[in-house]
């Protein structure tokens, strides 16, 4: 067993974790750190993709009551039909953008210079955001959503094929401009996670098995587990967080994190090696 290779699949399980639910990018981060750690071939990608699970179970047992309570009701509920109902509408278009569209973005836009000035373009934009919140919500919960809302909150979350966007910036940031509350878009964002996550790490998994073998398997168990747990600490972290704060600081940390990439990249500073 390489203690090594299983030190650098726990820091980017960790890296995961902390990014995948704030409007920072995880998949920028993993890019970065996969970049500095030399964990940046064909199998570190599907790993950086395939640890996203770990992350998404953190937010099934944060959300557990309004999960099970939706499941329950589903039969005799229309509330409960609706959210679900919402809940596809918004992953649909991922999946058929993705599918269209993944193979080239991968190819062309997973590289560092791309992540940073993405970075910065989205912390300027959640500063905007952020200045029209308080004059434009009209949707308090997530369960006051119409199809149309979740559409285009699912549109939106497509801008996150581009590394360096960030998905639950997208679906966040995205939502609040349509006129949902914070807490609401927060929670959907969370949401949509469930299927799009679970889904795009599945489909990673399968269609590049070739890659795989039997001996990756603690390399991919550690990066779960401490994606898994550093995930559970941020979800819970950042739900008392946006109780009374903004996402201004999320903002000037994006677009200050991306200057110095860039400035690091083109000075030689540091050698980013484009993924």
């Amino acid at each position: 067993m390489d203690t090594l290779l299983l030190i650098k699949a726990a820091i980017m399980g960790v890296v995961e974790g902390l990014t995948e639910f704030l409007p920072i990018s995880s998949t920028g981060h993993l890019i970065l750190a996969g970049s500095l750690l030399g964990f940046d071939d064909a199998k570190a990608k599907v790993f950086d993709i395939a640890i996203q699970t770990g992350a998404i179970f953190a937010v099934i047992l944060v959300y557990w009551q309004k999960i099970r309570a939706t499941v329950v009701a589903l039969p005799s509920s229309r509330q409960a039909q609706r959210f679900a109902l919402n809940v596809l509408i918004g992953f649909l278009p991922a999946v058929v953008l993705g599918l269209l569209f993944g193979k080239y973005i991968k190819a062309h836009l997973f590289t560092p210079v791309v992540v940073a000035t993405t970075f910065i373009l989205g912390g300027f934009v959640i500063l905007w955001a952020e200045k029209r919140q308080s004059a434009h919500v009209r949707v308090q919960t997530v369960d006051e959503m119409t199809p149309l809302d979740a559409l285009k909150v699912g549109l939106v979350q497509c801008l996150a094929m581009i590394p360096g966007t960030s998905r639950s910036g997208s679906t966040i940031i995205g939502g609040m401009l349509m006129g949902l509350s914070r807490q609401a878009a927060t929670d959907f964002s969370f949401f949509l996670a469930i299927p799009t996550l679970i889904g795009a790490g599945v489909y990673s998994l399968y269609k590049e098995r070739a890659l795989l073998s039997m001996a990756d398997i603690p390399m991919f168990a550690t990066g779960l587990v401490f994606s898994f747990i550093s995930a559970w600490l941020c979800v819970r972290w950042l739900l008392r967080y946006i109780a009374s704060n903004s996402f201004v600081p999320f903002a000037w940390y994006r677009i200050v994190f991306g200057i110095i990439v860039l400035v690091t990249a083109f000075s030689g500073m540091v050698s980013w090696v484009d993924s």
